[in-house]
């Protein structure tokens, strides 16, 4: 696993993940998946400031019930102190992204980010191995950064099973 990224370093250009495209007129259609479209680092984050939060997984407890929900909740707040894009990370395919984002009812407030391979989690060096948990060998650990165009400004980390730092009202109280 690499050292992790830190303040004053950028994001690294080229990385691809995906999310997932439902045109306006399939987005009250439970049945539509939705279109899987390749993004790279910087289509995500060039020119914006973004937060970025990672999760270990869609649909598991503290990520359902606490840390998307928080980031959604607070969503107005966050962009009214100038920040463009709230977005969540994951290693999960496309599907699972979006599906958990219409199960949580995110809308268009975050964008979910499917990082399947795990190669920009692994890239920031926020990767960790949860398969003694069958979770899978790359996962990515709780934290949550931002981002000035490509340049990171802060980021934080949280302790394996703590949920403190990176929640939506930590972030809100740095920016």
């Amino acid at each position: 696993s690499r050292v992790m990224i830190s303040v004053g370093q950028r994001i690294p250009p080229g990385i691809k993940v995906q999310v997932l495209e439902i045109p306006a007129d399939k987005k009250d259609d439970p049945s539509f998946c939705g279109v899987p479209r390749v993004v790279a680092t910087e289509d995500i984050f060039a020119g914006k400031k973004v937060v970025l939060f990672g999760v270990p997984g869609a649909f598991t407890p503290t990520c359902s019930e606490k840390h998307l929900p928080g980031f959604v909740e607070s969503a107005a707040s966050i962009l009214a102190k100038g920040v463009d894009t709230i977005a969540c990370i994951s290693v999960n395919d496309a599907f699972v992204m979006s599906s958990w984002g219409k199960d949580r009812k995110v809308g268009d407030k975050v964008m979910m980010i499917a990082d399947a391979n795990g190669t920009l989690v692994s890239a920031l060096g926020v990767s960790q191995d949860l398969s003694a948990r069958y979770m899978g060998s790359v996962r990515s650990k709780r934290f949550v950064l931002v981002a000035e165009d490509m340049q990171v400004v802060y980021i934080a980390l949280e302790e394996p099973g703590k949920f403190e730092v990176t929640s939506a009202e930590a972030l809100i109280a740095r920016l």
